[in-house]
């Protein structure tokens, strides 16, 4: 089957019917967008249905440990200049979200999708992409992930052969050896602020030497590819070495990273940097992350961080002290249940803030700040939190369902 006038088969169309209806039935219930349920359902009926959806669509496929949904979300707004996009853009980004996005983009041009890492190998070959972004990898939800090693390795075997342009951070050394067996690589120097997840080649094992922004194994000659585009302060480079300005509303060095990898995947599809760029700008929060909420007649703004390359890059782009700081933390299932990883975030970097603690692991969380010599309160909730805070907009940092919850609490 292939071409936009190739109708679904009977079977397909029933299994999209059902999975939209059992959507519906989900929202209605307030049990959130059903897009998970409604694609389990729609792929149960047919097995087949996400690659059968993904014929006539350009795909670009968007995996990464951190800024998946950000960068999804940029390269959307980029394409849209060039044809209609369907894109899972609350970041329901394992098959059955996929496929439940999919369902809806008949009209489609571009599919732009954020994949979980764990997926992007059985997703690239359901859906046969143009084009692959791969952001960086790094330690996340330790109990059911793989260590970052055995992540390499699964998607450089999974992008082996692979026909789609594959845009990969030349900067973080997992992802340029999982790259490096895909024939066709644009690299974009996007940097890396987190570093300790690879300190060893994970080609062979060696210590890595890195000096200044470059790095190679000493051992065995492993080494920094050059980059075909690159972001250098506020612009990026492109493969010409023309420099186009990049303005977003988004904040910190982390989205400018991703504005030049989505600028690189936008120019695979002729969208010219430029354009690309200034539609970025469009982009003011992301399923709410960034956003600045009124609570309690404060401005709240809300960042969302998973692990410890994410915290750092948070800590990065937060007001100065003395801005009040309310971080928190749980560990259910969608974050994971091991918080060992709250002791690789360098907490001495909120030296200054006043920090409020929250979350079902704030315990936790404490027992860290206190090795790190911080001044924290512990609060019961989000309300009592913002009580104590002085004055000034507060910043909200949290793992991922402490997120949820918190939205839910701002109405946001």
């Amino acid at each position: 089957m292939s071409g936009n006038s190739d109708p679904l088969s009977p079977r397909a169309k029933l299994a999209v019917t059902a999975g939209k209806a059992a959507a519906a039935v989900s929202r209605a219930a307030g049990r959130g967008s059903g897009s998970v349920i409604g694609g389990r359902v729609a792929l149960k009926l047919d097995p087949d249905l996400l690659a059968r959806l993904a014929t006539h669509l350009d795909v670009i496929l968007v995996s990464a440990t951190n800024g998946k949904t950000t960068t999804t979300r940029l390269i959307a707004e980029a394409l849209r200049a060039a044809g209609p996009v369907v894109s899972n853009a609350l970041g329901a980004n394992m098959p059955a979200g996929i496929t439940s996005a999919l369902a809806g983009g008949s009209d489609a041009k571009f599919a732009v999708i954020e994949v979980d890492e764990k997926y992007l190998s059985g997703v690239a070959r359901d859906t046969d992409p143009k084009c692959i972004a791969l952001l960086n990898l790094s330690r996340d939800q330790l109990d059911r992930a793989a260590e970052t090693r055995m992540m390499a390795e699964h998607w450089r075997e999974g992008l082996a052969g692979s026909k789609a342009v594959v845009v990969a951070n030349a900067d973080d050394p997992l992802v340029v050896w999982a790259a490096s067996s895909s024939p066709n690589v644009l690299w974009v120097a996007a940097g890396q602020m987190w570093k300790d997840d690879a300190w060893s080649c994970p080609s062979c094992g060696g210590v890595m030497q890195r000096p200044g922004d470059d790095w190679f194994c000493g051992d065995c000659g492993f080494r920094r590819p050059t980059p075909t585009w690159a972001l250098s302060g506020d612009h990026v480079l492109d493969p010409h070495g023309s420099a186009w300005p990049i303005h977003l509303q988004l904040p910190g060095r982390a989205n400018k990273a991703n504005a030049a990898s989505s600028a690189a995947v936008a120019a695979v599809f002729g969208v010219p940097p430029q354009v690309a760029l200034e539609r970025m700008y469009q982009v003011q929060a992301v399923a709410g992350r960034y956003d600045v909420v009124q609570f309690m007649q404060r401005d709240l703004r809300l960042l969302l961080a998973k692990n410890p390359a994410g915290w750092l890059e948070t800590f990065s782009l937060i007001d100065p002290p003395p801005t009040p700081v309310i971080l928190s933390v749980n560990a259910r299932g969608a974050d994971g249940t091991d918080t060992s990883w709250l002791w690789d975030v360098d907490y001495t970097r909120l030296t200054g803030h006043p920090i409020f603690v929250l979350g079902d692991r704030k315990l936790d969380l404490a027992v860290r700040l206190e090795v790190a010599n911080q001044q924290f309160q512990v609060c019961e909730n989000l309300d009592q939190a913002v009580q104590m805070a002085p004055p000034g907009r507060i910043e909200v940092i949290a793992n991922y369902t402490a997120f949820q919850d918190l939205r839910r609490r701002v109405g946001n």
